[in-house]
């Protein structure tokens, strides 16, 4: 990789989970900044407009140490409007005045988007950065796709032979028209974790013991997609594990998520005042081996490429381990697990994004040879 690389670093979003990427960028930035690298910080508003946060603004929140919860200390969304342009050299990408086409504010080498949820964690922005050939950090269009959606990625993960909790799917008219909802989960054992199929951070997502309200569960799901995921409840402990790499990805040490409740909402995730997190998680070494394995297995089943952070239920009176889901742009916050897992293998933060810029550069250089700019393995 280049000594001093121009990246931009891409975050907000109109997605529901705006806030943490706004947290989680000012974490990239500063590793990157601290690494050596110019960062460009791109933050796009809730309604999709791109702004050009001003270098003096950037250099006061990376310059500022960190106090109280990271969800308290982001980048803010300011600026003057700006758009995304092809470089003047191949695989650059121009950071553009909106209003003046002749006005360059910068060109960049990479782009590292920070975006989680749809819009930036699902394909879309991946899209836009393949159409303008510019090397991007992390999942190209279809594992982002792929990972975002859950009933996709229990599709690609099983035909693998990758373990994941038994679940339904179904559509908002198909839920309308039912006349029993109970008949649509029948077969799955309780408590069931009603989910939208395409959210992160645990927006939207449900438990249902005996006796709760199905409905309204699912009512709340639809409120985020038109898709829901309803899954078999497995009592057993949460388990995460990062996943590094390109062709030959590697497993991180294993952490672990404890909280009150029964399970890591979005409240506990984020607001919770103690941290929930043990890393590295109390195991017997074969647990932790195989958490390694299934992680690299799952993220090369759903054609991965950069990082995601593997999510497991483990249920000791049985020995099983199921997959829960991967995400594929994880939170980069202060006390995020992934940057965790990583550090207690060895790997710390600015080590790690500045492997992912290196690994952007890695495929945008074996792309398929084309007259389109696109194409990534």
């Amino acid at each position: 990789m280049r000594e001093t690389v121009r990246i931009g670093v891409l975050f907000g979003g109109p997605s529901a989970e705006h806030e943490v990427s706004c947290a989680s960028a000012l974490g990239v930035a500063r590793a990157l900044a601290g690494q050596g690298h110019r960062v460009v910080a791109l933050g796009i508003t809730r309604t999709g407009g791109i702004r050009l946060l001003p270098e003096p603004v950037l250099a006061q929140h990376l310059g500022t140490v960190a106090a109280g919860r990271a969800i308290d200390d982001r980048l803010p969304v300011t600026g003057p409007a700006v758009e995304l342009r092809r470089g003047t050299t191949a695989s650059t990408v121009a950071v553009g005045a909106a209003d003046a086409p002749a006005t360059v504010h910068a060109e960049l080498d990479v782009v590292f988007p920070v975006l989680h949820g749809p819009y930036g964690e699902d394909g879309v922005v991946q899209g836009l950065l393949e159409s303008l050939g510019v090397p991007y950090v992390g999942c190209g269009i279809l594992a982002s796709a792929v990972g975002m959606d859950k009933v996709a990625m229990k599709r690609a993960l099983r035909a693998e032979d990758v373990p994941t909790t038994p679940y339904v799917w179904f559509d908002e008219p198909t839920w309308r028209a039912a006349s029993d909802p109970e008949k649509l989960v029948v077969g799955l054992r309780g408590p069931l974790f009603v989910k939208p199929a395409r959210m992160g951070s645990s927006i939207g997502i449900s438990r249902v013991a005996d006796g709760d309200d199905l409905v309204a569960a699912v009512e709340e799901a639809f409120r985020h997609d038109h898709v829901v995921l309803v899954e078999h409840g497995v009592t057993g402990r949460e388990l995460e594990c990062g996943v590094l790499g390109g062709w030959q990805p590697e497993a991180s040490a294993v952490g672990e998520v404890r909280v009150a409740g029964g399970w890591f909402d979005y409240r506990q995730k984020y607001f919770g005042d103690a941290d929930p997190m043990i890393v590295p998680a109390p195991l017997p070494d074969e647990v932790t081996e195989r958490i390694r394995e299934l992680s690299v297995r799952a993220f090369t089943a759903i054609g991965g490429w950069g990082l995601a952070r593997v999510d497991f239920l483990y249920d000791e009176t049985t020995g099983d381990l199921f997959v829960n889901e991967l995400n594929t742009l994880p939170g980069f916050t202060a006390h995020s697990m992934y940057p965790k897992v990583w550090a207690e293998s060895g790997v710390a933060y600015p080590e790690v994004v500045d492997r992912l810029v290196a690994l952007a550069f890695i495929r945008h250089a074996a792309r398929p040879s084309r007259e389109h700019p696109g194409g990534t393995p």
